[in-house]
């Protein structure tokens, strides 16, 4: 089997199942229970919590735990929304977005708010100058996803933060699912931070929202203590402790996987740019960790089973967008539906070794002459 599908989800490590089994077995009292069973596990907790503070240069009571980063980018977005609503009902993001973050703004739509689309430039980048026409007295939220979960295009989010901190009224909300555990990004100018445990080796069932200490939430889940009072509810310390872990070996070993993976990424693109009814939708402002691709008059979901049949694993679009006819994300780069309907992505990771990827490109090579030409490749 040859998985290249890793920005939908990554395997669990071993290390980090062992400490979610051994918490699970071993720590059993809850965190804010006041017996010594209830005190070791509260210990634990801020233990894991401090660790992941410490990786990611944030305070450890601005750390909110969640079920994932869909939970979170609804949170931040939702949550903002409710709180400044008397300070506007304005909000800009992109057409580069996950769908959780589309979801909740669709949902602000209907209830009275008003979205802009910040344009992009012909490498997908945000166009600054449009960003700051865009702005108004009643803007009070800006959503923007440091890296683009089918595309791997990534952001200047350091550069739009030091902009908006201009705009003490407006604030800025990250999408870092794709980006968390893969590259370094400051977070320094940035309000919330959403991402899940299960895109670096950690378990599924568990993510963050990092709310800056001067921002405020209207939270979605009221009701019982927890580790915050902006998301109520029995905090979930085997997957939080063993996020910390997952979070720590994904900080140990970032280099020396970007590396790997910048490798592979120039061996994709040398050899599928040699197709002629190939488009490379990868480009420089790209992580290498995800490559997209367009393979012209073949249906991506054709392809994708074709390679499925010989146990190699990639995606049409983002697992949450599956089922779509068209990438929206890719269009938006390539400005052509022709490419944004027939995009593929094969995302990498560590894990992944020079000779899957030229497995990979051997039975591409089979199946695109299949699909192309009605005829095998021997």
């Amino acid at each position: 089997m040859i998985y290249l599908d890793y920005s939908a989800t990554t395997p669990v490590r071993k290390e980090v199942l062992d400490s979610f089994v051994a918490v699970a077995t071993e720590k059993i009292g809850n965190v804010n229970s006041l017996h010594q069973l209830g005190v070791e596990s509260k210990q634990l907790e801020v233990q894991a919590t401090n660790q992941i503070a410490n990786i990611l240069s944030c305070k450890p009571n601005e750390i909110i735990y969640t079920s994932g980063a869909s939970e979170s980018n609804n949170m931040a977005i939702k949550g903002i929304a409710m709180k400044y609503a008397n300070r506007g009902k304005h909000i800009i993001t992109t057409n580069l977005e996950h769908s959780s973050v589309y979801g909740p703004i669709d949902y602000l739509q209907k209830n009275g708010f008003t979205v802009d689309f910040v344009k992009t430039d012909k490498m997908g980048i945000v166009d600054l100058e449009n960003l700051e026409q865009l702005l108004k007295e009643d803007t009070i939220l800006v959503s923007i996803a440091s890296v683009n979960s089918e595309t791997g295009l990534r952001q200047p989010v350091e550069e739009i933060g030091k902009l908006l901190k201009e705009y003490p009224k407006c604030f800025f909300h990250v999408d870092m699912t794709q980006s968390i555990g893969k590259i370094c990004i400051s977070l320094e100018n940035i309000d919330l931070i959403s991402f899940s445990a299960h895109k670096f080796y950690g378990m599924k069932g568990i993510g963050c929202l990092i709310k800056k200490e001067h921002v405020s939430l209207e939270p979605l889940i009221h009701g019982g203590k927890s580790t915050t009072p902006f998301r109520s509810g029995t905090p979930a310390l085997p997957l939080i402790v063993s996020m910390a872990k997952a979070l720590r070996l994904a900080d140990e070993e970032l280099d020396q996987n970007l590396e790997k993976v910048t490798k592979y990424c120039t061996i994709l693109e040398e050899k599928l740019k040699e197709y002629p009814n190939v488009v490379i939708n990868h480009n420089s402002a790209c992580i290498p960790h995800i490559f997209n691709l367009s393979v012209i008059h073949a249906k991506p979901e054709t392809m994708l089973h074709a390679l499925e049949e010989k146990e190699i694993y990639i995606s049409t679009q983002s697992a949450c967008a599956s089922g779509k006819k068209i990438s929206k994300a890719v269009l938006e780069l390539s400005k052509k539906e022709d490419v944004a309907s027939h995009s593929i992505r094969i995302s990498l990771s560590g894990n992944t070794t020079e000779e899957e990827i030229q497995e990979f490109l051997k039975q591409f090579d089979v199946c695109y002459h299949q699909l192309q030409f009605g005829k095998t490749v021997k």
